[in-house]
């Protein structure tokens, strides 16, 4: 990546509908140009994916909480897949430390959480344990990645 190359990864990752012609003027290229750059950015991998970013609390799904989730080495693997398949997770982190995995998830109330973690998590043979954290307000969330 060159710094233009870093400059229009700046700009869409902010802002995802800019036109070519904006991104152009504003990285000092031709139009172009700048649908090659983008193109091939998203080729290569470094555009991971184009979506919109949805208001939860607009949506019904107000409340996130973050989860630490044991597991068992022998069933870690059917568990994570399982996990991944949930619709209410938005993340899944393998960490280190005391716990196995760190969950994010968005679902409507401390209700809806509840039978969340009863019905679907401890439910699964992997699982030894959990740990929720309840999300108060966010300060700062967002997907967007320091580029040097």
């Amino acid at each position: 990546m060159d710094d233009i190359d870093k400059k229009i990864s700046n700009l869409i990752q902010k802002n995802g509908r800019l036109s070519s012609a904006e991104i152009a003027a504003a990285v000092g290229v031709s139009v172009s140009t700048a649908n090659e750059r983008v193109r091939r950015l998203t080729s290569s991998g470094i555009v991971k994916d184009w979506r919109a970013v949805l208001n939860p609390k607009n949506v019904g799904a107000s409340l996130c909480a973050l989860i630490m989730v044991d597991v068992n080495y022998e069933g870690e693997e059917e568990t994570t897949e399982t996990l991944s398949t949930f619709k209410e997770i938005q993340e899944i982190h393998h960490i280190s430390g005391a716990h196995s995995y760190l969950i994010k998830i968005r679902v409507a109330d401390t209700d809806a959480l509840q039978n969340f973690l009863s019905e679907k998590v401890k439910p699964l043979k992997g699982v030894t344990g959990t740990e929720s954290f309840i999300v108060l307000e966010t300060v700062k969330e967002t997907t967007e990645v320091l580029i040097s």
